[in-house]
């Protein structure tokens, strides 16, 4: 099997200029280059340039999947979304990294030597940028979200003594974007749902951005403004959206609500209470699992019943098929006696079915390769 990777850049902020998309162009002859991001796949070969570089002048996202088992998602946010305290306690070896410039923080989540080879044989990569885009704009707004399931991706690589950072609210109720991110990294769903039970209810969504940003709007001085406009009249466009986003960016995080002072826990509490909630998760799926088969039950002796009303009708289709003869004929045939016996076992007798079997069998003794199937199928000794 040869080598598979798949590389997705995006520009969100604003896009390539006709000069970026000619130095990329240059790296790479066959990939579709739009303003809007960059998207190739190799196979025995790979991308001749740095992706972390082209992250720090080019995109603000970037995904990347190979067939060996791993994944990377690369996000790129203004320098003034987070400070490196509140970064921190999120930060691992193995997940979730970060990296900062004079202007920006470029946010990486790994999963490093997945054992789930089918979804790497069988996924091309595609699709999961769309899904995780939204990401950055959460983390834009202030949610921490997907931060910590960064840091709980790491799973198994923490020490158990490690404690676990403040959790944010809302960790029982993920965004899709954020719960494409817990498939993305493949998080234990039963380490989440422990997680999550020392997680406060999310805030209220409220309106739309736009009535979002009003409050934040009014704090803006008439001096700002006209230099924002100046700006844009003066053809700087991008450095006056730059700076708007940073500002506002800025002054979500002020907005942030503070997390109730509740105790942190270290991760082998967590992997203790992740066990017992695996625990309460079998006893469910068995229950939902009887619950179907008690259903699906009922429904087959509904129809064996049916079936039984009138069973002449099931033994002359037999016969036809029996009697047409032929590895599909002796199939149908057999699949018409196997509910018959079924159904004279449900409401009648198993002697019962013996003795119409053998009337059945009158016509069609010498045909050994139906004999042999009966025979097969425990429905007939000789």
């Amino acid at each position: 099997m040869s080598e598979y990777q798949y590389y997705e850049f995006a520009a969100i902020d604003w896009p390539l200029a006709q000069s970026e998309m000619a130095k990329l162009r240059a790296i790479s002859t066959r990939a579709v280059i739009t303003p809007g991001g960059f998207t190739n796949h190799y196979e025995w070969g790979d991308l001749k340039a740095d992706p972390a570089e082209w992250m720090r002048h080019y995109f603000d996202a970037f995904v990347y999947s190979a067939n060996w088992c791993n994944c990377h998602l690369s996000l790129r946010l203004p320098k003034a979304a987070f400070g490196k305290v509140e970064l921190r306690p999120f930060i691992t070896q193995t997940t979730l990294s970060a990296e900062s410039s004079d202007t920006h923080w470029i946010l990486d989540w790994t999963l490093d030597e997945s054992e789930n080879y089918d979804r790497f044989a069988e996924d091309d990569g595609s699709g999961w940028i769309h899904r995780l885009i939204p990401v950055r704009d959460e983390l834009l707004r202030g949610d921490l979200r997907p931060l910590y399931l960064g840091w709980l991706a790491a799973g198994d690589a923490l020490d158990h003594d490690t404690q676990e950072p403040d959790v944010p609210p809302g960790l029982a109720e993920l965004s899709p974007a954020q719960q494409a991110l817990v498939e993305f990294l493949e998080i234990d769903p039963d380490l989440l749902e422990a997680a999550s039970t020392g997680s406060a209810a999310s805030m209220p969504a409220g309106d739309d951005e736009t009535t979002r940003m009003t409050p934040w709007l009014d704090t803006w001085q008439v001096s700002d403004m006209k230099d924002m406009l100046t700006k844009l009249a003066l053809g700087h466009g991008q450095e006056a959206e730059r700076q708007v986003k940073s500002r506002y960016a800025a002054w979500l995080k002020a907005q942030r609500p503070v997390a109730p002072n509740s105790p942190r826990r270290r991760v082998a509490e967590l992997r203790e209470l992740a066990q017992s909630v695996a625990a309460i998760r079998r006893v469910r799926e068995a229950k939902a699992h009887a619950k179907r088969e008690a259903e699906r039950r009922r429904q087959h002796e509904a129809k064996l019943r049916q079936l039984m009303a009138a069973p002449d009708e099931s033994w002359k289709a037999a016969d036809a098929h029996a009697a047409r003869g032929g590895a599909s004929g002796y199939d149908q045939a057999m699949r018409i006696l196997a509910e018959l016996a079924e159904g004279y076992a449900l409401v009648s007798s198993r002697e019962a079915f013996d003795r119409e079997l053998r009337r059945f069998l009158v016509p069609h003794a010498r045909r050994a390769a139906l004999l042999r199937r009966l025979a097969d199928a425990g429905l007939w000794s000789g």
